[in-house]
């Protein structure tokens, strides 16, 4: 059963980060990739808001695994994150990869803990 679970949370959570990451791009005339950006700052979010509910108690294992395994594991990518960053440094953008990498890492944890903190906050 617990696969199944895994599987239906990818199953959403991949197409929403290919939608999410096209239609992100679309709207930004930039070599930076805001649509990667997004979908990780996103699972991000959503991630800590998981992790925050489970640590209340409120969220037992089979959401766990459908939002936090499947969802969010199909839809961040820190392959494409790696990928893309990389092109930038191979364009000659070094600047903007660096940008990039401090910009992921630090807004990414940020909505972790933001994500962690509001749970709490509902819960209380």
């Amino acid at each position: 059963m617990n696969w199944l679970l895994v599987v239906a949370g990818g199953m959403v959570g991949a197409p929403l980060r290919y939608l999410t990451d096209r239609a992100v791009q679309a709207r930004h005339d930039s070599v930076l990739p805001w649509g990667t950006f997004t979908v990780n700052v996103v699972g991000c979010l959503v991630l800590g808001l998981l992790t925050g509910a489970a640590l209340a108690g409120a969220a037992g294992s089979d959401l766990r695994l459908l939002l936090g395994t499947g969802l969010c594991g199909a839809l961040t990518t820190y392959s494409t994150f790696s990928y893309e960053t990389l092109r930038l440094t191979e364009t000659g953008a070094r600047l903007l990869a660096a940008v990039n990498v401090a910009a992921s890492v630090a807004v990414g944890l940020g909505a972790a803990c933001a994500g962690v903190t509001l749970a709490d906050a509902l819960r209380a």
